[in-house]
Order: C-alpha cells, then structure tokens, then sequence
C-alpha cells in the first residue's frame, strides 16, 4: 500500500484540484483590477481568543514582577563573571534564587514541569577572562503531543555595565534584562498549571552579555536532541514604556525583530530563495504573522510592530542562538531604548541619571508584555503544528512541462484531530496573508492559480477550528 504521508510523491497521496472559478473574482468582491488578479481566494480566516487564555492574561500580575526585579536588582550585579558562591551577591545568588523560584512553579504542576540547572564551562574568549561556568535555569512544561514539539521563552539573567569586563561595580540590570527574567518567571507561574499538547520552554540564559554563551549551549542542546523546537521567542529589554528621551511615552506598542533572510541558509537556498521570491517568507516571518493574529490588542493591550531585520541595527540577542540552529525565533523589545539606561555605570554626569535602575522600568508595561508573549504560547501550543514536508510542483506530474497550474503537497500532521488544510495566499508585496481556501483533509491540491503571482503557505486546522502556523513551501526536486 502506498505511504500516504509521502507528500512528494503526488500519486500517493489524496489529492483534490479546485478550478479558478471555484475561487475567483465573486469570492473577492473587495479587490478589484489588478489586485484581484494578484490574490485569488476567499478572506482569511482569523483566529479568535480562547476564553481560558483571556483568564490567564488576567493572572499576569504587575506587583508579581515589580517584586522579581526588585529582587533581582538586589543581588548588585549578575555579571557573569561575578560571584557564583556568595550567598547575596551576584550571578550564582541570583541563579539559585530564580532556580527555586521555577522549582516552586513546578510544584503546583501536578508533574507535568521539571526544572534543571543547565551549567557547562566556557573558555577563554575576548570577554571571558578566565574559563567561567555559565548555567541557565530551564522549566520545562511537558506537552502530550507526539512527536513533542517544543516552543520556548527566554530573557537573560547577566548584566552588565560600560566595561564588559567590569564584574564588580553594581550592574543592576532592571530593563536590561531583568524585565525580560520577570516575564519568563511570571509566564512559568501562570501556565504551571495548565498541559497542552505542545511543549513549553521557560528559560532564563547566561552570558548573554559576553556573546549569547547561555542561549548558543542550550539551542545546541535542544539540536543536538533533535528536539522540534517550532517558535522561540527572546524578551530583552521589555521593561520601559517611554525613552526618557524627549519623545513621548508609548506604553502600548511592542517591537518584534525577524529575520529576513534566514541564519542558517545555505548558499544555494539562499539563491533559490532570491529565484522565487521567498526573502520575507522564512519560517521566523510566518511566526511572526501567527504572532500579530493572537495577540491583538483587544487581548493584550498591545500593538505589536513587526520589524524585518534579525535585530537592531548591528546588534543582537538570544534568539539569534536558536536562529543558528535553524529553528524560527524572534526578539520582543520595548518601543524605544534609552542608552543612558541600559550598559552604563550608575552614576550621575552633569544632572544626567545614568544606569538601568528600576525607576525607569514601567511594571505595567512589562506585565503586557508578557500577556502578548503568553497569546503567542498559548495559541502555538494549543493549535495544531506547522504542516511539514510542503512542496511546490512546478511541473504537473509525469510531464516535463511547465504549467500555469499550482500544485501543492505536503506531510499529514500527527495529530488526531485534524479536519482539514487551508492553502493561504497573497500579493507578493503584501505584509501578510490576506486569503485562503478550504482544500479539506487532503495531503495535496492543484490549484487554477499561477504561481507567478502570488505566494502561497499551508496551514493545518483542527476539529475546534484553531489554526496552525503557515508553511511556506520549498520547491519540488
């Protein structure tokens, strides 16, 4: 019997084909001319909130994580290569105060969250003096999905003042990064005691400061165990709703940096990348995208602003680690930086007050941050998987042809609840996906749909209706 999740073989697999007048001009009354000739299909289906998510936002706590930076702040500097004996002060006080914090979440998971210490020696480097052990503090909420797929939150524990090197002068780190900490310790407190079907990853990283070292270990971790790591996100400076700076505050708007070409391309998919137009269609764009339909501003009180650029400008943070790897992650980072208060000495030069000291951080900010990044996990833990395995056939089956036809395939999801795909299109300049069609439980479709001028994605529904993120397709061999 034939394998029916080999999606490149056509013949194989179940397949449907819709015609253009299945889908075209009267389906889309809103576009006219020559946009209706780009975009062929009916609206997008939007997802909407679960009313049990809206309840967890609820939880999210300001005081909660005034309080965790307050205590961060406490411990003087957590520089990595401050003190990992002394009882209260630097990063090894402080990684065993966020290490029983996590172990008191997992109490209340009934099993289902396991916390570890993940401790390994770095060697010598332009910013590490002398070989330095670095240890991340991991919560693991275990899914019941299998295969598991992995999504994972991070902020990074070390600070830092003007000299790298400097691990003796108070580095208080409120923003940079205690509020990103603060987020991922109070989303462990609030999903400890809940399971879904995907994996989630809590994770306060080391050594950041001194070239991602905690974040590249663990990402190489997770590789090395061929875990399928489907969304990451880094929170680092998530703290400050205004700049300080002469412009006015904007307490309800929240950067999100892509990458646009991937990390870990090759050269030669980079340069089929550039032949059929896939630069902003990299699986850290469709996170991104899946982000801002979960997370609207009705849920969160956020406006989300997508940026198309790895990080800021020449700079860089833990997602980039995981992005090394392959795997889709992003930056969340607060509207506008203020530089007197993040790497600086705390100190005040003619009337100026400099370092990243908690009265500049807006803990009400901080705490929609964390609702945004608590939509973003519910939902890609919740929904089905990305689809895997999606192909794009440029030549019709058993010919040597090209066609203006569209045929798509794929692999069928592991999960038991799946009741249909949904192939998602858009102009070629369009930001987002701005249709889709219904092509049912299938693991193919040919569609009366050039390829030339639209993109298409895939995405996976299930019985409930939630939607997968998109998969972009590679092209057939």
């Amino acid at each position: 019997m034939a394998d029916k999740h080999s999606a490149g073989r056509l013949g194989a697999t179940r397949r449907t084909f819709l015609s253009a007048s299945a889908v075209t001009a009267a389906t889309v009354p809103f576009l006219t001319g020559a946009a209706r000739a780009a975009v062929t299909g009916p609206a997008l289906v939007t997802h909407h909130p679960d009313p049990e998510l809206r309840h967890l936002i609820s939880q999210i706590d300001p005081d909660r994580i005034e309080a965790i930076i307050e205590k961060l702040v406490s411990f003087g500097t957590r520089h990595t290569s401050s003190s990992q004996t002394d009882p209260v002060r630097g990063i090894g006080a402080a990684t065993a105060w966020v290490f029983a914090q996590m172990q008191g979440f997992a109490a209340a998971s009934g099993g289902n969250m396991t916390v570890q210490q993940q401790s390994f020696v770095q060697p010598v480097s332009s910013r590490i003096p002398v070989p330095t052990t670095i240890t991340n503090v991991i919560a693991t909420l275990m899914g019941t999905a299998t295969p598991a797929r992995y999504y994972v939150v991070t902020g990074h524990l070390d600070s830092r003042v003007t000299d790298v090197l400097d691990f003796t002068s108070d580095a208080p780190g409120a923003d940079d990064d205690g509020s990103g900490v603060a987020v991922v310790l109070e989303l462990a407190r609030v999903f400890a005691t809940h399971q879904f079907p995907g994996t989630l990853v809590f994770a306060t990283v080391a050594g950041e400061e001194q070239g991602l070292y905690g974040s590249a270990h663990m990402a190489a971790q997770m590789a090395a165990a061929g875990n399928d790591v489907q969304g990451m996100f880094s929170n680092d400076i998530v703290g400050a709703s205004h700049s300080f700076d002469g412009h006015p505050p904007d307490p309800h708007t929240l950067r999100l940096f892509i990458e646009g070409i991937p990390t870990a391309a090759t050269a030669s998919q980079i340069a089929l990348m550039q032949l059929v137009g896939g630069e902003n269609d990299g699986a850290t764009h469709q996170l991104a995208r899946f982000v801002g339909e979960v997370a609207p501003f009705d849920l969160t009180k956020m406006n989300i602003r997508s940026i198309w650029r790895r990080d800021r400008y020449l700079r860089g943070s833990d997602h980039i680690s995981f992005q090394q790897q392959g795997y889709p992650a992003a930056r969340f980072t607060e509207q506008r930086e203020n530089f007197d208060h993040e790497h600086q000495n705390t100190q005040v030069t003619d009337g100026v007050q400099f370092g990243d000291l908690i009265e500049f951080v807006d803990f009400d900010y901080t705490a929609r941050v964390a609702a945004v990044n608590a939509a973003a996990m519910w939902a890609l833990a919740t929904n089905p998987g990305t689809p895997k395995g999606m192909l794009i056939h440029t030549t019709p089956p058993g010919t040597l042809s090209g066609t203006n036809l569209t045929t798509l395939s794929w692999n069928a999801n592991p999960e038991s609840n799946i009741a249909g795909y949904e192939v998602v299109m858009r102009a070629t300049t369009a930001a987002d996906w701005t249709s889709s069609i219904a092509v049912g439980n299938v693991t193919s479709v040919t569609l009366d749909i050039s390829k030339d001028n639209v993109q298409f994605g895939l995405r996976a529904v299930d019985t409930a209706g939630r939607r997968s993120p998109v998969a972009f397709p590679q092209v057939a061999a």
